[in-house]
């Protein structure tokens, strides 16, 4: 920083930003009542703003505790900013920025192993959420299963006193808390994957059983009375942060802010209702509270996301860089059109649920000018996202006989995208 340069975003600076950009809710009456493990772009851009919604509703010192699995590139970030960070929405007709203060601390998953592991066995946690990617949770490609032999899954189960694997940190916590007390917790996997919620209680449970922990049994016998863990669907389009967006960030603000995130204006949230302990009061933040998340999380995994991942592979090849070079070339809408179309025959009826006005709004969004979303960070991980995206309403077409000419071109696409640039 330079003597003529703003000074950085931290509660000591927060008076110098402008009064309709501080946060909805006094960031020094929160406490980390929720633990949230992998703290990028996507939480800091969804779950922490509903939070954040919730607190201002209706209180209760909801804060995050966030973790960073791998990197401590989001620790250098915010510590410094005491949790504080901006959020920006990309409206067609401009930017809006403000500050966001649900993040209490900052961690990283390993080299403050210890605190996580406090955090995770204390009774004032009662809401441990998960966005991990989907490779983040170590499954077996055959089974769906947790990955045994996976180097850190082995290395966890072999007695690493700080776990590194997602499953490890979560077993090693809820042992802790059966130890201190027991008291319930929900875990919320808030990634992109069919049952998220199912896939981590087998995960976690599966972990357990291969450990050989004395207490394997009773842990595993409290976990099904004491632990919930709720299906979930999450959908906001948060493109990769860049400088032009720190830079915006900075001028709306006046001081400059190293963990600024940015979004599209659209943002949803799904919970299945099965929590086993206290959480914020999300639905005053327009959280949908459901008994069954499965159709939306079947729409949003086919039309939204399979699509998103068609037109990355395609735009590569067509030379475009973002979502909305897509939607502006001759062949774009229709194309998105056209998959939805093929795609939503595999989706059951739902009530509530308008597949046309969905598909339409997908196309608004992508449409969008100002999100500048590159397709390039859609196109990584391929090989974990394609299967729920793209294989699974294929089979089920081609089993009832439909023809799939538009999921046929998608898999071609990412074929030749691997092909021609492998990992």
């Amino acid at each position: 920083m330079t003597p003529d340069s703003p000074p950085r975003l931290s509660l000591a600076t927060l008076d110098r930003v402008p009064a309709e950009s501080r946060p909805r809710t006094d960031p020094r009456g929160s406490r980390p009542r929720i633990v949230h493990l992998g703290i990028g772009a996507f939480h800091r851009a969804h779950q922490a703003l509903y939070t954040e919604a919730a607190e201002a509703a209706h209180g209760g010192g909801w804060g995050i505790a966030g973790v960073t699995q791998r990197s401590r590139s989001v620790v250098d970030a915010l510590r410094p900013q005491d949790g504080l960070y901006s959020f920006t929405e990309r409206r067609p007709e401009g930017p809006a920025t403000r500050v966001v203060g649900t993040v209490t601390e900052v961690l990283h998953a390993t080299d403050d192993g210890a605190r996580l592991g406090a955090l995770l066995a204390s009774p004032e946690v009662t809401v441990v959420t998960l966005t991990v990617t989907e490779k983040g949770y170590r499954r077996d490609t055959a089974t769906g299963g947790l990955a045994l032999d996976d180097p850190l899954i082995r290395d966890d189960l072999a007695g690493r006193p700080a776990p590194a694997s997602v499953a490890g940190q979560l077993a090693a916590g809820l042992r802790a808390r059966l130890r201190a007390g027991g008291a319930p917790v929900s875990l919320v996997s808030c990634d992109n994957m069919a049952d998220n919620g199912a896939v981590l209680r087998r995960l976690v449970r599966e972990f357990i059983a291969a450990t050989a922990w004395d207490d394997r049994d009773r842990l595993l016998d409290w976990i099904t009375g004491s632990v919930a863990f709720p299906a979930t669907v999450v959908d906001r389009i948060v493109p990769a942060t860049t400088d032009t967006d720190r830079r915006t960030a900075a001028r709306a603000l006046t001081v400059d802010d190293a963990g600024a995130v940015t979004g599209e204006p659209f943002t949803q949230w799904v919970l299945q209702d099965i929590f086993a302990a206290d959480r914020p009061h999300w639905e005053a933040a327009g959280v949908r509270f459901v008994p069954d998340v499965s159709p939306y999380q079947l729409a949003k995994l086919r039309l939204l996301n399979g699509s998103h991942s068609l037109i990355a592979y395609l735009g590569l090849g067509h030379g475009c860089e973002t979502v909305a070079d897509v939607l502006a070339t001759p062949w774009g809408e229709e194309t998105v059109r056209a998959y939805c179309a093929e795609a939503a025959q595999s989706l059951p009826p739902t009530e509530g649920l308008d597949l046309p006005a969905y598909i339409d709004s997908l196309v608004e969004r992508f449409a969008n000018p100002a999100m500048h979303h590159r397709i390039q960070q859609i196109a990584m991980d391929g090989s974990q996202k394609i299967p729920e995206r793209w294989l699974a309403p294929l089979r089920e077409l081609r089993a009832a006989g439909r023809d799939t000419p538009l999921l046929a071109t998608a898999l071609a696409a990412w074929a030749r995208r691997t092909r021609d640039h492998p990992l």
